[in-house]
């Protein structure tokens, strides 16, 4: 008996263990997705003028625009691949804007092309503001245009605000005032009751406090737009929401649309294989209470009204593009899925920038 209560006391404990990088996601924590980047950093072996040659690694070989850091908060943009070989992979260096770049530093690839506000990053006018939440206040950017619909931004897991950058140019062009949200658990945002992640089950309440600040400030409709768990968060928000008549449209980032098997992943980028994944994906679900067959009813769009542009990609490491496809398959009234060939996860506009923005531009110019 006492083997038994010790054996299952292991059970427990390793469960609990696996699952709390899933709980609690450290939010805020960096400005990009969870890319899975591998272990080790990169070697910088030479400079020439607009161009820096990296060790032969799978992060340095990533098509599209990438950041590289480095160890003292050290911030560099690289783009094209201009040559590759066994003994290393040349880009284009767009530019190092925080600390030197030099010969023999080691660095790591990362979605963090942009860092600060949108000022700071992009030149745009914005205003801080917060959303009245059922927790307290919410920190908010607002930027101002001139169309009636607004476009409401959430960052996704193990992110904050700055994920929201790259994609305020395109806004900005359209005239689409902008509010780049908060939710609980955020840094300067409310923590939640139990210090810990709900996969959007209760996050969607914050989303909702930002339509009615939208709504009360003159917006006529809302597109909703989302990265990985924040996209969840937003089909949440559609689903549930009193005001969800005022949204017009969803932009969903890399969905997490199955709880379990993207539990299991996260578990596994944590180290955790195999019976560890199963019993961290199985704690997670245990200690947040999360609803299954809700998630599951979002999941195959059983609640969702508006016209939805979902990006992903096939070989995404944390949500199933399984997931998405099914999505497409069961409402295809509303769904128009975009797919990134050997996109990371919530790291597709980086993948192809050009390509992301025009989609979007396409997509939301009817709803303006």
């Amino acid at each position: 008996m006492a083997a038994a209560a010790v054996g299952a006391g292991v059970v427990v404990a390793i469960g609990r263990r696996a699952s709390e990088q899933i709980v609690r996601p450290g939010a805020g924590a960096g400005a990009g997705a969870p890319v899975e980047e591998g272990a080790g950093l990169i070697l910088v072996q030479t400079l020439a003028a607009g161009r820096v040659t990296f060790t032969r690694r799978p992060e340095s070989l990533r098509r599209g625009r990438w950041a590289v850091e480095w160890e003292g908060g050290g911030h560099a943009v690289v783009e094209e691949i201009l040559h590759s070989d066994e003994q290393g992979v040349t880009r284009r260096l767009v530019r190092a804007d925080r600390g030197t770049l030099t010969p023999g530093t080691e660095v790591r690839f990362t979605p963090r092309v942009l860092l600060g506000d949108p000022a700071e990053a992009l030149g745009l006018a914005f205003t801080d503001t917060s959303a009245d939440g059922e927790l307290g206040p919410l920190p908010a950017w607002h930027l101002d245009g001139k169309r009636g619909t607004w476009v409401i931004l959430v960052h996704g897991t193990e992110a904050d605000r700055q994920q929201t950058l790259p994609v305020l140019p395109v806004l900005d062009r359209l005239g689409l005032p902008v509010l780049a949200v908060t939710y609980r658990g955020d840094e300067g945002a409310p923590a939640s009751p139990d210090g810990l992640s709900h996969f959007g089950a209760t996050e969607w309440r914050d989303v909702e406090s930002a339509v009615r600040l939208a709504l009360d400030h003159g917006a006529g409709r809302v597109v909703l737009y989302g990265w990985s768990l924040g996209a969840t968060t937003v089909l949440h928000t559609a689903a549930r929401s009193a005001w969800a008549h005022a949204v017009s449209g969803l932009i969903l980032d890399s969905p997490v649309l199955d709880l379990p098997a993207s539990a299991r992943r996260d578990a596994a980028r944590a180290g955790f294989t195999g019976v560890a994944a199963e019993l961290g994906a199985l704690a997670a679900e245990g200690r947040t209470g999360v609803d299954l067959a809700d998630f599951s009813r979002l999941a195959e769009g059983a609640d969702l009204y508006a016209p939805t542009l979902v990006l992903h990609s096939p070989s995404d490491r944390i949500a199933p593009f399984s997931t998405v496809q099914r999505l497409a398959a069961a409402r295809p009234d509303v769904v128009n899925l975009q797919t990134f060939p050997g996109a990371d996860h919530a790291a597709l506009w980086n993948s192809a920038p050009d390509h992301y923005t025009e989609l979007l531009r396409r997509w939301l110019t009817p709803l303006l």
